[in-house]
């Protein structure tokens, strides 16, 4: 069951309302893990309500910003092992992909933040572990709790982490504590986490963090913020003149768009609002 509606400047809708708890406030969309009995662990139909809501905020080009968090004591405490084992056929369909270096299921709950247009920012408390965190790094920004912890988990299971999360890992972490942290699934409080670059930042309120930061975004030119998270993306881990060639091409889309126009009346006191983002 999957809907999707607007009933005013502040509104709201679910997407599977057993998982997913998505609501919208102006331009900022929060999406909000909602299987708090069991600490938000994931099961084949929560993996399903993730991609769901992606292709949803994807399509939506109204939407500036997102905030990831979860419902009650923690964001994630990872896989919902019975449930996953019990299904073997569901273990085939998160795992599945036609061409390699495309994500499977499994992998789409980190990836699929990273290839929406808008800031993504996660606010994290409780445990954040396993399956958790890779979802967390798919995120743009990550915001935790002073008595959070976090964990690449999946080696206590006699597993590798496999939830794309590792294409954020070699960017955040230095190579050496991202091998350590994947082999001895060691927990790392959260003032560790912010040292090691697994956490952005520490709050004691990472949700108004969050949309403190998601309002100076939406400030900001939604074409520019879109080309600017496609090039660091993109480009991180490119050759130099890779990342060169980018910067031209994706200025001079911006410059022929209208939300630079808009974005330099605005910087002049001019009162005018953005246009829809483009298609980036």
């Amino acid at each position: 069951m999957v809907f999707y509606g607007h009933r005013s400047p502040r509104s709201e809708s679910q997407i599977m309302p057993e998982r997913i708890l998505l609501t919208r406030d102006g331009d900022v969309a929060h999406v909000r893990l909602n299987r708090p009995e069991v600490r938000n662990a994931l099961d084949l139909p929560m993996f399903r309500a993730i991609v769901d809501v992606q292709k949803q905020l994807a399509r939506d080009r109204t939407v500036r910003a997102v905030i990831l968090d979860g419902a009650g004591v923690d964001f994630c405490s990872g896989l919902d092992v019975k449930a996953i084992m019990r299904d073997r056929a569901g273990i085939v369909k998160l795992l599945l992909k036609w061409l390699p270096w495309r994500a499977n299921l499994a992998q789409r709950v980190s990836v699929g933040w990273r290839r929406l247009p808008v800031p993504v920012i996660a606010a994290l408390h409780g445990r954040c572990w396993g399956g958790g965190l890779q979802i967390a790094l798919g995120a743009d920004y990550r915001i935790v709790t002073p008595d959070a912890s976090l964990s690449v988990m999946e080696g206590r299971w006699g597993l590798i982490p496999d939830m794309g999360g590792n294409l954020a890992l070699r960017e955040v972490v230095g190579g050496d504590h991202a091998l350590w942290l994947a082999l001895s699934a060691e927990v790392v409080d959260a003032p560790r986490a912010v040292a090691l670059g697994l956490a952005s930042a520490l709050a004691e309120d990472p949700l108004a963090e969050a949309r403190r930061m998601c309002a100076v975004a939406c400030e900001r030119s939604p074409d520019a913020v879109a080309a600017v998270k496609r090039l660091f993306r993109g480009g991180w881990t490119r050759r130099p003149g890779g990342m060169l060639a980018q910067e031209t091409f994706l200025q001079a889309r911006i410059l022929a768009g209208r939300n630079q126009r808009i974005a330099s009346q605005r910087q002049q006191g001019q009162d005018r609002d953005y246009a829809p983002r483009g298609r980036w």
